[in-house]
């Protein structure tokens, strides 16, 4: 039988819900309650042993419940948490923050007419892991894996350690079979990525745009369908796991898809977060449970108008509420052409929309030195992408300037072939808002403990 507790209010008349946890105990073996709160039906003493109160098992009783929930999951790491109580003790928000304190530690929340499940992760054998998980999509996931990937192929090097690492990718648009681009041994450019199109291949699905903007050998993988903790409905990461531990690597990157994590058990896991999110995904909802699982929170989107500087502190204050030692770090995203831009008039192509775009292309500008004649924000939607495109006359520009993203493939780099013009590809990194340019450490620091960690469970 599954360990249990359960959780109880004083809304119930205390003999009702010795009913309830008698019916609990001959399904589970249940080993304590929770009281939340509520105090209308009852008069007499809750804690202590079973034969001590009128409820027949040990209750643990705080006057921070939350407090009392951790303390029963850490004394008896329970199994299953059963849910039996109910509004106005229990309300929807309350429910979502303990069935993500409960998936965290692995268990499965359960109520009347509902069952929550963590998540299922493979365990490895042979290589040392982090996850990069997000709270949802358009939030500069991928652009930030690609900085770590290359941030720690370069602490890596300068180690003195040849292998660096491996990223796993896995995207609505992955291959059928685990696929390993080499992107650590040739330049992939262009013309690979319109080759790769032209054979129907998802050229931007999130193992190539790792492979050309991080230089890193990626394996690509695929799922369909998230749930609500993140489980991925089908996907074949487990099987591409098994690859990328095959290949020369000090460490393993598991890329999660949108808000769908990686099936794979890791050493230590960085949450993307967008600021422009409205505060519930983050921190409401099963956006709690994501946060739990974490190491180090990334917060990109950190400017106006997506987040104002207000929003940004509430969502930092929230992160270190839930795990007050974690480290938030709050950051806007900045291009990266990977190619030379200076002195050139350049069609840009982005996802960004708003004013913000405004301050992207000053970026550009006066970073790289070139001058931006024309921009598209139509990357997400080809028709309307078309159009933009017809509206460029030749010779209005010198070269494309494009983020990876289906349609950069196919339309835009499609329409450069046939014009006979360069295109230059477009990462975005992550630049810290308070100035204090510590995440390259946090992100070495986050590979060490990774490293140690595998090693001591695999008596290394």
């Amino acid at each position: 039988m599954k360990r249990a507790i359960a959780l109880i209010d004083g809304e119930h008349y205390p003999n009702v819900v010795r009913e309830a946890l008698d019916e609990v105990s001959r399904r589970f073996d249940l080993r304590a309650a929770v009281f939340l709160g509520g105090t209308e039906k009852i008069d007499t003493s809750l804690a202590g042993d079973a034969e001590q109160n009128e409820y027949g098992v040990p209750v643990f009783l705080h006057e921070d419940v939350q407090e009392a929930f951790n303390l029963a999951i850490s004394e008896h790491r329970p199994q299953v948490v059963i849910d039996l109580s109910d509004e106005p003790v229990l309300g929807y928000k309350e429910r979502f923050r303990f069935a993500s304190y409960a998936l965290a530690a692995g268990a499965e929340y359960q109520g009347a007419d509902f069952i929550l499940s963590p998540p299922s992760f493979h365990t490895l054998s042979e290589k040392p892991a982090i996850s990069i998980i997000g709270t949802g999509k358009r939030i500069g996931k991928t652009a930030v894996s690609g900085y770590v990937a290359r941030e720690l192929s370069e602490v890596f090097r300068q180690k003195g350690k040849k292998d660096g690492i491996v990223v796993v990718a896995m995207g609505r648009g992955g291959p059928p079979d685990p696929e390993v681009i080499a992107g650590s041994e040739s330049r992939i450019g262009a013309a690979e990525l319109l080759a790769y199109s032209r054979q129907g291949k998802h050229a931007a699905s999130d193992y190539f745009e790792d492979a050309v903007l991080s230089e890193v050998t990626t394996v690509g993988c695929r799922r369909c369908g998230g749930g609500l903790a993140g489980a991925p409905f089908v996907s074949n990461v487990v099987e591409g796991a098994a690859v990328a531990e095959t290949l020369p690597a000090d460490l393993l990157i598991f890329e999660g898809s949108g808000a769908a994590l990686p099936p794979i058990k890791v050493n230590r896991a960085i949450c993307i977060a967008g600021a422009d999110q409205p505060y519930e995904y983050l921190l409401g909802y099963l956006g709690t449970y994501r946060m739990l699982i974490s190491d180090l929170v990334i917060l990109t989107m950190c400017e106006e108008p997506l987040a104002s500087p207000e929003k940004v502190e509430s969502i930092v204050a929230g992160i270190k509420a839930l795990k007050p030692e974690i480290e938030v770090v709050p950051t806007v995203l900045r291009p990266k052409p990977a190619g030379d831009i200076s002195g050139r008039r350049v069609a840009y192509f982005t996802t960004a929309r708003g004013p913000v775009v405004d301050h992207i292309t000053d970026f550009i500008a006066s970073r790289y030195g070139c001058t931006v004649d024309f921009v598209s924000t139509e990357l997400a939607d080809r028709k309307k992408l078309r159009a933009d495109l017809e509206g460029l006359k030749e010779g209005d520009v010198d070269l494309f300037l494009t983020e990876i993203k289906a349609a950069a493939i196919d339309v835009v780099t499609e329409e450069a072939d046939g014009r006979g013009m360069e295109v230059v590809f477009c990462d975005n990194v992550p630049v810290e808002v308070d100035g204090r340019e510590r995440l390259a450490g946090l992100l070495a620091g986050l590979a060490d403990q990774a490293i140690q960690e595998f090693g001591m469970t695999h008596g290394e």
